[in-house]
């Protein structure tokens, strides 16, 4: 018999049975390893992709296929492969799920870049995709495929994301928005608004690499209801561990330089204390898994994951070993070591303060008694509208310095009186007050008139941001003031909170920062009631500044201190123990304490090549 002849649907009927077959039941990662292909052009390992390179992507991507969670937090270092986790769940829901999509972007420059570099290259190099991407249709930030449209915008254009309604949304490197500005909302605020109309299905994926406490993903990491961190079995011992920078280890041989010393780095398991190399980490991952370590909820619907560079299958120990070496020393390029490395918030741990910190350095001293090792003494009054803070410092060779007293008082004559005291050592010997600076941001004609009546011991103080020296010494031009022509001190308060800060966490000692015997708590609080964070300026350069941890907190005993170091540097502490070699060398009698310190006050006085 002649073999029948195979029929032939016609071709629309085939196209319209297509489009109404219901999608696979596919998770994300599923569907990524069935439909998705890197580029050649952005991925070093181009294809199909594997979900075996980035198992640690795995539960990440699926939970965006949980129904019970609505918002999936990845706090991430670079290289990890974040952007192609979002990347995954974005064509994911072009297959299998249409519905609006939002994607923002730090910059509408980058959401373009991103559209034409990365997102439709993935629609075209994936057969799934490319039926479903209508390209005459689209244009590059506006991307319309079958039964649904994606929008990638840019957080510095609040109009855009402020215009459409969507289901999805996805925020990438959210640590580089714009802030808020007095005319519209934080970017954030203004996506999540776009929402609202899907209430009981709606996802939010928010992903960036740290880098304050107070930047958003840390910030939506303490606030999530899971934390995730992923760890992995010790090919050694077996036990599941999480990988962290400290266990890094090198050698640190003298001529080694910091290249060769990184090239023989190693992880050292902290269970067992054996080596861990490059070679086992492919295996580690494979069977890592991710463990709750933080949980705020029985019923979570925000969850975080939290990981560092250590687990880039990408990167070798002996790379992030010579990253650290190479930055340490740089406080800019060790803060992005810290954020893009280990995806950690910046804290400059060498300016960090708290109030324990400081009850860390009593010393053995008494409230009002001077320290053997001292030579003169200083003294810093903070003016405010109703009271007058004030502490007196003691100090010695190497800046070693110690807070001997301090308080608070209602008027100029109680000051004059504290700081003309005589205060004692345990030898008997006897010192004063040889210079202090008076803040005269407040009251400033009282406070000039006092200095002027009481120049031999008092100067005031002004604030002022420098790049070239810590303190100037000027003069007062009001010619209505009877303390015309006198001098004032200007301070760069910013470059002495860092000295104050630095010496703070040197142990009690030469060169120490240190505070009396039960020293109160209320003053620890208040020279700690500031940090040291990162500022955008106007021309959009990033600085440091000093600024109170809190709204509203009293600062005015970091202040006093700054103006008694300030005080100090007038009167060359920096050079005391310059000048007490020179006279040990000269095997001359040792001059007394306190003939040292008239010695400097009379040279602040006498000295007229001010810096």
């Amino acid at each position: 018999m002649p073999k029948r002849k195979k029929y032939e649907w016609p071709s629309f009927i085939v196209n319209t049975l297509r489009h109404l077959r219901p999608p696979e039941k596919l998770l994300v990662s599923e569907w990524a390893e069935k439909h998705r292909y890197l580029d050649s052009k952005t991925s070093a390992m181009p294809g199909p992709w594997n979900n075996g390179i980035t198992p640690y992507l795995n539960d990440i991507m699926d939970e965006f296929n949980n129904p019970d969670t609505e918002e999936i937090v990845f706090v991430k270092p670079t290289q990890v492969g974040g952007s192609e986790a979002l990347n995954n769940m974005v064509g994911y829901v072009v297959m299998q799920d249409p519905s609006p999509v939002m994607i923002v972007y730090p910059t509408d420059d980058l959401a373009e870049f991103i559209s034409e570099n990365r997102v439709q290259p993935m629609f075209n190099l994936s057969p799934g995709l490319r039926d479903k991407f209508n390209k005459r249709q689209s244009s590059r930030k506006d991307l319309q495929c079958d039964g649904m449209f994606i929008s990638l915008d840019g957080a510095n254009s609040p109009s855009g994301l402020s215009s459409k309604a969507i289901r999805y949304l996805f925020l990438d490197e959210v640590d580089k928005y714009p802030g808020a500005s007095k005319k519209e909302a934080d970017p954030i605020k203004l996506a999540r608004e776009r929402t609202k109309t899907f209430t009981t299905n709606k996802k939010i994926f928010m992903t960036s690499t740290p880098t304050l406490k107070s930047g958003h993903i840390w910030q939506a990491k303490e606030k999530a209801d899971i934390v995730k961190h992923y760890k992995v079995p010790c090919p050694h011992c077996g036990d599941y561990i999480e990988l962290k920078f400290q266990q890094i280890k090198w050698p640190k041989k003298d001529g080694m330089s910091y290249a060769d010393r990184a090239e023989f780095a190693n992880y050292v398991c902290q269970e067992c204390g054996c080596i861990i190399t490059d070679q086992h980490k492919p295996q580690m991952l494979r069977y890592g898994k991710w463990e709750v370590v933080e949980q705020r909820t029985q019923f979570p619907r925000k969850v975080a994951y939290w990981m560092n560079t250590l687990y880039s299958p990408f990167v070798r120990f002996g790379e992030i070993a010579k990253e650290f070496l190479a930055s340490k020393d740089d406080p800019e390029q060790h803060q992005n070591f810290v954020n893009s490395w280990l995806a950690e918030p910046w804290e400059d741990t060498k300016l960090k303060t708290n109030a324990d910190l400081v009850l860390e350095r009593q010393s053995d001293y008494e409230e009002f008694e001077v320290p053997d090792w001292a030579v003169m003494l200083t003294g810093g009054v903070d003016v405010q509208e109703t009271s007058l803070y004030w502490t007196i410092r003691a100090w010695g060779p190497y800046l070693t310095s110690q807070n001997i007293a301090h308080g608070q008082v209602l008027s100029f004559q109680e000051i004059e009186k504290v700081m003309n005291a005589e205060y004692q050592k345990r030898n008997g010997e006897t010192l004063m007050v040889n210079l202090c600076g008076l803040d005269s941001g407040d009251q400033t004609d009282a406070v000039y008139e006092f200095c002027s009546i009481n120049s031999e011991w008092a100067i005031p103080v002004k604030g002022v941001a420098t790049s070239y020296a810590h303190f100037k010494i000027s003069t007062i031009n009001r010619a209505t003031s009877s303390a015309h022509g006198t001098r004032l001190l200007l301070v760069d308060g910013g470059k002495y909170k860092d000295m104050i800060a630095s010496r703070m966490r040197k142990p009690n000692g030469q060169g120490s920062w240190m505070v009396y015997k039960d020293c109160d708590r209320e003053y620890a609080e208040q020279v700690t009631a500031e940090h040291k964070v990162n500022s955008k300026t106007s021309g959009g350069r990033t600085t440091q500044v000093w600024i109170p941890k809190t709204s509203h907190a009293d600062n005015h005993y970091l202040d006093t201190e700054v103006y008694a170091m300030a005080a100090a540097d007038v009167l060359h502490v920096r050079n005391i123990h310059l000048m007490q070699e020179e006279e040990e060398t000269s095997n001359e009698p040792a001059v007394q304490s306190n003939e040292q310190a008239m010695q400097f006050n009379n040279s602040w006085l006498k000295n007229n090549n001010w810096l």
